[in-house]
Order: C-alpha cells, then sequence, then structure tokens
C-alpha cells in the first residue's frame, strides 16, 4: 500500500503540471549552443586545461590548506567527484558520512571556484550508491528493478527522487545512468550487480531517457555510460584489461543514439573495455576510432565526453600517466576523470596541465584542440545553470 501511495503522491494534479512544465521545457525550448558564450577575453591555456580536470580528494571538510582547496581557487579542476569509501586506505570515511556534512563540504568547494564547478557522484540506485541510507540519504531501487518493472513513468520519479536528493546537498552532476545493454547476466561489474535495466536495448533506451528526465526536473546533469558498451563483458575494468571484441555487437549502441536523436545526452563516459573490431590497438576510452569517429562522427554526439577513472586497472596496468593523459585527448575525451581512490596523488591536476601545455609548446597539440573541450565542457556548465533555474522539486 505504501508504494501505491507513493505512486498517487507523485501523479499528484500539482505534480503533474510541474512536470508538464519541465517536459515541455525539455522538448521545445531552444538547446544550448555547442559554442561557448562570449567572453571579453580569450581564456588562458592554463584555465582551459584546468576545466577538463575532475578529481577525487580526501576529506570530510576543506581546509584552505588541502591541496584540493588551492588547486580549486587557481582554476586547476574543473570539477570533483566525492566518495563515501577510501578504497586505497580501506577506509569507510572519505567524503560522506551524513547529509548536513555533504552539504557543508559542497558550500565550501563551490565557494572557493572562481567559476561554476562540477560535483559529481556514483548514485544510480540499488548498488550503486555512495549516499547510502545508513548516513541519512533517501536511496532507490536498481536499474534492474526499474526495467524488470517496465513503467517509464516510475522510472521518471526516481530519477526526480535521486536528483532532488543530490541537489539538496549540492551535487550536480550524477555518473548514470547505466545504459549498457544487459548482454551478459554474470557480467561482473554490470549485469551480476543490477547495473543495467534491461538485455532489449531499446528498453534500456526508454528507461534511460526517463531517468535523465527526472534528474534534469531536480536540476542535475547526467551522464550515461559506459560507451561504447560494457554490459557483454566477462571481467571488470577496475582491476585489468577487459575484451568484449568476441561478446559485443552493436545493437549495445542503439540508446546512445535513441538518446542523441532525442537530444537528451548531457555527458557521455567512456568504458575501458577492448573491442578490436574497433579499434585492434586502444581501449575505448584512449581509442580515437571509438571516441571521435563512432561517438562523435557517427552517432552524432558532439557534447562532453568524460573519461571513466583513469586510474583503474585496465588503464594503469598497460599505460603511464603520461601515456593516459596523451591518448585520452588526443582520442577526443573532454573531461579526464581520476577517482584518486583506488590510488591517490594529490598533484595531479598539476602533472596533467604540466603534460598538456608541453605538448601545445611543442607543437604536438594545438591550442584549438584544448579549446573545442573547453567550449564544450562551458556549453554543458551554462545548461546547468539553465536547469538549475528551473528545477522543479516534490516538496515544492
Amino acid at each position: 500500500m505504501k508504494n501505491q501511495h507513493d505512486f498517487r503522491m507523485w501523479f499528484h494534479p500539482v505534480r503533474l503540471l510541474c512536470i508538464g512544465l519541465f517536459l515541455q521545457l525539455v522538448f521545445s525550448s531552444p538547446q544550448p549552443s555547442l559554442a561557448a558564450p562570449p567572453t571579453a577575453a580569450s581564456p588562458s591555456l592554463d584555465t582551459m586545461i584546468g576545466q577538463m580536470v575532475m578529481v577525487g580528494f580526501r576529506g570530510l571538510y576543506i581546509s584552505p590548506t588541502d591541496p584540493i582547496a588551492a588547486d580549486i581557487k587557481k582554476g586547476r579542476v574543473g570539477g570533483v567527484i566525492l566518495f563515501n569509501r577510501d578504497v586505497k586506505r580501506k577506509s569507510n570515511y572519505r567524503n560522506i558520512i551524513r547529509p548536513q556534512q555533504v552539504e557543508r563540504l559542497i558550500t565550501s568547494l563551490k565557494s572557493l571556484a572562481p567559476t561554476p564547478i562540477f560535483i559529481a557522484v556514483d548514485q544510480e540506485g540499488g548498488r550503486v550508491n555512495r549516499l547510502k541510507k545508513r548516513y541519512g540519504f533517501q536511496t532507490t531501487v536498481s536499474a534492474q528493478s526499474l526495467g524488470e518493472l517496465d513503467m517509464p513513468k516510475w522510472t521518471l520519479h526516481t530519477g526526480a527522487v535521486v536528483g532532488h536528493t543530490l541537489a539538496r546537498v549540492g551535487f550536480n552532476v550524477d555518473f548514470a545512468p547505466v545504459v549498457d545493454v544487459n548482454v551478459n547476466p554474470q557480467s561482473p561489474a554490470i549485469g551480476a550487480i543490477g547495473r543495467s535495466f534491461s538485455s532489449d536495448p531499446e528498453k534500456t533506451a526508454i528507461h534511460a531517457a526517463a531517468f535523465i528526465q527526472g534528474l534534469h526536473e531536480s536540476g542535475v546533469l547526467s551522464c550515461i555510460k559506459h560507451f561504447p558498451g560494457h554490459g557483454s563483458a566477462q571481467n571488470d575494468t577496475h582491476k585489468g584489461i577487459t575484451d568484449v571484441s568476441n561478446t559485443w555487437t552493436r545493437d549495445e549502441l542503439i540508446p546512445y543514439q535513441y538518446l542523441a536523436d532525442h537530444n537528451l545526452i548531457d555527458m557521455v563516459m567512456s568504458a575501458h573495455v577492448v573491442n578490436s573490431h574497433l579499434d585492434p590497438v586502444y581501449p575505448a576510452s584512449l581509442s580515437k576510432a571509438i571516441i571521435t569517429s563512432l561517438l562523435r562522427e557517427t552517432i552524432g554526439f558532439q557534447g562532453v565526453v568524460v573519461s571513466d577513472d583513469l586510474q583503474m586497472g585496465a588503464i594503469t596496468k598497460q599505460y603511464s600517466l603520461t601515456e593516459t593523459i596523451n591518448l585520452a585527448i588526443d582520442a577526443g575525451v573532454d573531461i579526464l576523470l581520476f577517482g584518486n581512490n583506488l590510488e591517490y596523488n594529490p598533484d595531479l591536476p598539476s602533472i596533467v596541465a604540466d603534460v598538456l601545455k608541453k605538448r601545445v609548446q611543442d607543437g604536438t597539440l594545438s591550442r584549438e584542440r584544448i579549446q573545442a573541450s573547453y567550449d564544450r565542457i562551458q556549453a554543458l556548465k551554462a545548461k546547468l545553470i539553465q536547469l538549475e533555474q528551473t528545477a522543479c522539486y516534490p516538496d515544492k
């Protein structure tokens, strides 16, 4: 009875009006241009590179002496990601212990930033919830449960609940929903832990669209993952090389094409999977054939691409940090994500800047390539401001 009551409350006339106004905005309003807003002066190379870096850090609170505080204040990072657990230290204390603490932490982070900053988290539902019930947050069911229920309106409601949970404490980016097709139900990183909506790519696309709309209603950006498809994998890219060459099919691109065609993609996260039919040399996150040729040119997505955590075993066991940075940028990635959790290096923003600035100076990387990513990121931040201004919450 409780679920039925919750469902009726969602479709209260006032609530329906809120949903209707939001959906009308999504599908009828002009979308932000992919070009950056005009500015009085061109941004410096340091400023542009800083926007391309997203990092994790240690601390429940921030003091002026913390490395992340200096990096944000000086514009060396354009976003941060928060975790509830410190994997390297095997500790349950990282960035999250209760709502009031998270809100104060995020407020501090935003106050340091000279321009709007992405504050991201993995809050998918089910097993992947960084904001857990035991910390005092409202949690939701898994994507698999939503797919099995197969009520897109309820998936939209769930996305709105997640978005509201995040927005109330200051998050503005959710690394969700997962649009991996459940090709292999035993896939250790996807199917086995309920992260996929369905084995049907079209059903996956429809539920992902609904979840995204729910996040948008609460003023939160989404990030679909993991391109070009992780659902058939037999291994976990956190631990090492994961080859999907013999299990992946082009049907796994259907959710991306659907969401791109309906202008519902804010950001795409690349996978670290190897697919020799798409690129015989590099994993997806470091592959120009997959990021630029397939995602941008074939599917037509021209927005922000963020890498999966570049400290995962699938990358670090094969490439040095400098190689990883260079290959990801050459592939077409806009935001280099370092969770700083599997390993910890507070100097990552400076390292990234040094690597990319040196390449621009020696002519092996053009300033225009950096500018292209910067422009896409600024356009997405402009969209975020618009979403926040039109956010509609269940308790308002």
